[in-house]
């Protein structure tokens, strides 16, 4: 696979992930993706464009699709819209955002200027609601939307444990192709019921706060790999953290946010190689534990 990649993209150590199957349609999706909170919200300055410009590249390159951003993110839609029209690659990208308003009029027009900003065309590959909100309202409006062929997959969306009842009673009444929600070493809340539920529903699942909002690398720092990292491919914590996320088969894409080129080539490496066992899996939260 390394062979269909540019001579920049094999110095970089770039390999094209594998993907998995979106359970309501089978077209597959490759397990690492790109969050844009934070990190994608930026001006206009090359200085400030230019490195997000190479992530991009390079994730596309690596085989990545999966760009989630939200209204929410200030200007992430429109930084991440630019920079997918600039390198010509609308075709190679999977585009997600979100809705995050109030009743029924003001949801249409946030999603088409999302549309609008993310340069998506006639049609997006995904709006979630985010983080519930009027989401009954939304949905409705989604489901006609899909209907007409504006947008070819719903979800929705939370970043708390807290929301979990009513994500899953959701799952359960609900038509939807895509959940979003919080799973790491250490928010592990999902296991018992949401990634089970996402799976008997044939729901996707995208992890969000993989790392903890960074929390999980400033436990470890000062901390060797673990010499389970070896076999299991992986040359740091990112990749390890990742790798326990993506070795739940319900678990369809992980969206690491990132605005550098080694960390995103150290993310995608965990989008190739293999997967913790159950056995591997308990012996990792071992490790941190001990640290």
């Amino acid at each position: 696979m390394a062979t269909l990649l540019s001579a920049a993209g094999r110095a970089a150590g770039l390999e094209r992930m594998s993907t998995r199957p979106i359970p309501s349609t089978g077209e597959a999706l490759p397990v690492v993706g790109i969050g844009t909170w934070q990190t994608f919200d930026v001006g206009h300055a090359p200085a400030d464009r230019g490195p997000l410009a190479e992530v991009l590249r390079l994730f596309l390159e690596a085989g990545g699709k999966v760009v989630d951003s939200s209204p929410m993110y200030g200007r992430a839609e429109e930084v991440s819209g630019d920079l997918i029209a600039a390198l010509g690659a609308r075709d190679r990208a999977f585009l997600a955002t979100k809705v995050w308003t109030q009743g029924r009029e003001a949801g249409i027009a946030q999603m088409r200027n999302s549309m609008r900003l993310m340069r998506a065309g006639p049609t997006i590959d995904l709006i979630q609601v985010h983080n519930l909100v009027d989401w009954r309202t939304h949905l409705a409006t989604l489901r006609a939307w899909k209907d007409a062929g504006t947008v070819r997959y719903i979800g929705i969306t939370h970043y708390t444990e807290s929301a979990f009842d009513e994500l899953a009673r959701i799952m359960r009444e609900e038509s939807i192709d895509f959940v979003q929600l919080p799973y790491s070493v250490g928010v592990r809340g999902a296991e018992d019921r949401l990634l089970p539920l996402a799976a008997e529903r044939g729901v996707a699942v995208i992890v969000n706060r993989p790392f903890e909002g960074g929390d999980l690398f400033r436990s470890v720092r000062r901390h060797p790999l673990p010499a389970l990292a070896a076999e299991l491919d992986c040359t740091s914590w990112a990749q390890l953290f990742l790798k326990f996320i993506l070795a739940h088969p319900a678990v369809s894409c992980v969206i690491p946010g990132t605005g550098k080129v080694e960390h995103l080539i150290d993310n995608v490496g965990a989008g190739h190689g293999r997967l913790p066992d159950s056995a591997q899996r308990r012996r990792l939260l071992r490790a941190i534990q001990a640290l």
